[in-house]
């Protein structure tokens, strides 16, 4: 092991990840445009993503990619909760994925949509349709993060080689992994409400062995967690709560792990074995957790800069596939898949620039106000103005 600490003979993962000193920000943009050039191939019309060959049918690079952000995800937002009380940690979740997410939603259904309609010869009046499949319909169907309308009547279904692949339109395919992560941040709110993350740490790993029992009861039969709880039917509610809660396990005992290049190397080795030989959403998740956050504190010092002050990757990962679909049908795939991938990496690296300085970053301004001051700060509120009343009362009697 290297690098010893104040006298210690080895460094933990708490000391190579602490604060801003680390390069979780390259990370988290490297896997956002991962997610691009997997998206790319069947929105361009050239088929699956060939990894999912490499891998054996497990994976898409942007699958891959996903687990990667889920992994960090539960690391960062367990440590979030371990300093926060459930008020707090609700409002900083809630700011952090809402106003950015709306926003997506309504510059699909306000700005991409209506410029088609028209490029395609409809009329906007015919456009602005307050049914089912319509705008309005989008807005009012997707904005609890759960997405039920993932087009706007037939727009992309036709004009586009992914609509003409699935037989519909799609805007925005990427935006589905979000109530899976609010999911995941509910569990950790429960565990924050309980003081688990501070006075009984081992009940995280307790329950991220539940979830490694469901996920390898699924392995062994799709059918069975659904036949426990129906909430299990859907797999992703087992498997990308998993890889977070691998990542939550890594938060909570961050002091006592090691931070082992040893380690890191053989993890990243059992990562890549499960990926082409199989078992990736068995023992490829704890590996892939430790891999990347052992990556962010063992990379060049260099790279610690990039993304540690504006963050773009939840904006690129929102935007790119509205961004390639809107190019498919401008045809740009024509030109061939990699300026197709760049011109779409590109153009969302502008849509993620503006996300973060006019939507995500004021949002994330206003993380200690209001319910972000805390419970005890408004318990004392609420006590000091009943005292007030009470005392107004009696002065009032007397």
């Amino acid at each position: 092991m290297t690098d010893a600490v104040e006298g210690k003979p080895w460094r933990s993962l708490s000391d190579g990840l602490g604060g801003r000193n680390n390069s979780l920000g390259i990370i988290r943009l490297v896997l956002a445009s991962a997610v691009i050039f997997s998206h790319a191939f069947p929105l361009g019309g050239w088929g699956e993503d060939p990894m999912v060959a490499i891998s054996k049918g497990q994976e898409n690079l942007g699958g891959i990619a996903v687990l990667g952000f889920f992994a960090i995800s539960g690391y960062l937002i367990t440590k979030s909760g371990a300093r926060t009380d459930i008020m707090q940690f609700m409002w900083h979740r809630f700011l952090r994925i809402f106003p950015a997410f709306w926003v997506v939603l309504l510059v699909a259904a306000g700005v991409v949509g209506p410029i088609i309609w028209l490029v395609g010869g409809g009329e906007l009046a015919g456009y602005a349709h307050r049914g089912a499949g319509g705008p309005v319909g989008y807005l009012l169907s997707n904005w609890n993060l759960s997405i039920w309308q993932y087009g706007i009547f037939d727009i992309f279904a036709t004009t586009t080689p992914y609509g003409e692949t699935v037989g519909t339109g799609v805007f925005n395919g990427s935006l589905w992994t979000l109530s899976y992560e609010w999911i995941c941040y509910l569990i950790i709110g429960v565990l924050v409400l309980g003081g688990v993350l501070v006075r009984a740490r081992i009940l995280v790993p307790i329950l991220t062995a539940l979830f490694f029992v469901l996920q390898v009861a699924s392995v062994v039969n799709p059918a069975a967690p659904g036949m426990i709880n129906p909430f299990f039917a859907d797999h992703y509610r087992i498997s990308l709560p998993l890889i977070f809660l691998f990542g939550a396990c890594l938060a909570v005992y961050s002091k006592k792990i090691p931070l082992d290049d040893r380690l890191g190397i053989l993890s990243g080795a059992v990562f890549l074995f499960s990926l082409f030989f199989g078992g990736l959403g068995v023992i490829g998740y704890p590996a892939i957790a430790y891999f990347v956050l052992w990556g962010a504190a063992r990379l060049p010092a260099s790279f610690r800069k990039i993304g540690a002050t504006n963050d773009f990757s939840y904006g690129i990962y929102v935007y790119g596939f509205l961004v390639e679909q809107v190019l498919a049908y401008f045809g740009v795939y024509r030109l061939g898949y990699l300026p197709f991938a760049l011109l779409a990496l590109v153009i969302t690296v502008g849509c993620a620039w503006l996300s973060w300085h006019l939507i995500e970053k004021p949002a994330l301004s206003l993380k200690d106000k209001g319910p972000g001051r805390g419970i005890r700060h408004w318990w004392g509120r609420g006590v000091g103005f009943f005292r007030r009343n009470k005392q107004e009362a009696l002065d009032g009697a007397s």
